[in-house]
């Protein structure tokens, strides 16, 4: 059975816009912290490592969101990730924000690229990393 990387967020005030909901460029934030600690916790290729030692990088090349409900300050979103397709470079993923009810507030369908950060140019992945991915993949629905 295929893993869900998930763990919380607060909606902070630093967060939302003056009606007190999550202004949707701060999503992006929290989605980009939310894959920073992936990589960290559920990978263990930490970002320091990926980037300094490894001379490596995952920018983005595709992003498709949805905004379904507003999230507003205090709340205690969970984000939860899976994996929809590991190639030799690059790789999938489904990202949900869920509120409190568990109801979802953003759903986000991301393709990012491994890269060799001196020359921006694609990298195979390396493999520990590719097999870590495995147990987050996930049949796309």
């Amino acid at each position: 059975m295929s893993e869900v990387f998930r763990n919380t967020v607060r909606v902070r005030f630093k967060h939302c816009d003056t009606a007190g909901i999550v202004f949707y460029p701060r999503y992006f934030e929290m989605l980009n912290d939310f894959i920073e600690d992936w990589f960290a916790d559920g990978l263990d290729w930490p970002f320091d490592a990926m980037h300094l030692a490894g001379h490596a990088g995952v920018p983005t090349a595709e992003l498709q969101c949805r905004f379904t409900a507003p999230s507003r300050l205090g709340e205690l979103l969970t984000r939860e990730l899976r994996v929809t397709h590991i190639g030799r470079s690059s790789f999938a993923i489904d990202t949900r924000f869920g509120g409190p009810a568990a109801e979802t507030r953003l759903t986000v369908g991301q393709r990012l690229v491994c890269v060799d950060t001196q020359t921006m140019t694609p990298t195979p992945l390396p493999d520990r990393v590719r097999t870590a991915m495995a147990r987050y993949l996930h049949s796309h629905a």
